[in-house]
């Protein structure tokens, strides 16, 4: 009971009961709202769904800065645990730490989604979206207490006295494992996947094929972290073995780790979105233009590194 961790269940408490507030007003808005009704109900449910907008906006605030203080927290934790290097022991401590970093990521996809469909909704006078939204809020907001609750059983969960792995042996390339044979996949292979799914996504960017856009930005997602952990994350750290997608995050590394998540995420999230929301010509357009920035920003900054270390060594690794 670190005062990272006693935080983080303190304001995960808050955020359930709030979380609870608008599970029960997203019930009675998808069950009963009517666009077209005149009803005092119809008034009542309106003034509430505001409400339970209005919560929501505060959730996800909440959640962004939270969830980089839960990966600060790790970093803490993995100081107080033998054998742990950095935030990768302390996931892998229990069997609750990885489904609790994919929940947690899956959230934050959500819960943005959530965001732009409801202004979409709200700009519109007949409100199209408003029964579809409230309906998906009831499944989002069950995730997020899903998420809550893993994240407190597996902080009760941690055994301090247990020896834990590193990240040297979670993402080693020789235990025979999935991860291990994509991390181990040759050099020129990682990038050319890499450079051969951007090249794609710049293409249909450039043709305006949406659907081309956002399924080419959902793979680009899985390639960019394969590679990044497999190829590129070994020339920020200038070391052959070490595989680790956490210790980039640290002072070290110059926090580097969180610019490229971050690039990684806006990307991503804008890109996929074109085809999940029937935007404005304008709208879809400014979204397709900040996905490819974030996307081209971030593919810069990991060619980099091995570029600069060719430049400055004369070999890769």
């Amino acid at each position: 009971m670190t005062p990272e961790v006693i935080v983080q269940l303190f304001v995960n408490t808050l955020i359930a009961l709030f979380s609870l507030i608008v599970f029960f007003i997203s019930y009675r808005v998808s069950k009963y709202f009517h666009s077209s009704a005149t009803t005092p109900l119809q008034y009542r449910l309106e003034k509430e769904s505001y409400l339970a907008t209005t919560l929501t906006k505060y959730l996800f605030a909440i959640k962004i800065p939270l969830f980089l203080f839960f990966i600060f927290s790790l970093e803490k934790l993995a100081t107080l645990l033998p054998g742990a290097m950095c935030a990768t022991g302390v996931v892998n401590a229990t069997v609750y730490g990885p489904y609790l970093l994919l929940i947690k990521l899956l959230n934050l996809y959500l819960f943005a989604y959530w965001l732009v469909l409801n202004s979409v909704d709200l700009k519109d006078v007949n409100l199209p979206y408003t029964p579809m939204k409230f309906k998906l809020l009831l499944v989002f907001i069950s995730l997020l207490l899903v998420e809550i609750v893993l994240e407190s059983v597996m902080y009760f969960s941690v055994d301090m006295k247990s020896i834990v792995d590193c990240c040297g042996v979670v993402f080693s390339s020789s235990d025979g494992s999935y991860m291990a044979w994509l991390i181990g996949a040759p050099f020129w292979m990682q990038l050319t996947l890499f450079l051969l799914t951007f090249v794609v996504l710049f293409i249909a960017y450039v043709r305006e094929y949406y659907h081309i856009y956002a399924l080419f930005s959902l793979l680009f997602l899985v390639v960019a972290l394969i590679t990044l952990i497999g190829v590129f994350g070994t020339y920020i750290y200038e070391l052959p073995t070490h595989h680790c997608p956490f210790c980039m995050l640290s002072i070290e590394y110059g926090h580097i780790g969180y610019l490229l998540y971050t690039l990684l995420f806006v990307g991503t999230f804008f890109g996929i979105l074109l085809t999940l929301i029937d935007f404005e010509v304008k709208r879809k357009q400014r979204y397709r233009n900040i996905s490819m920035l974030a996307i081209s920003s971030y593919t810069l900054i990991v060619l980099a590194y091995p570029l600069l270390y060719f430049i400055k060594h004369g070999v890769l690794l």
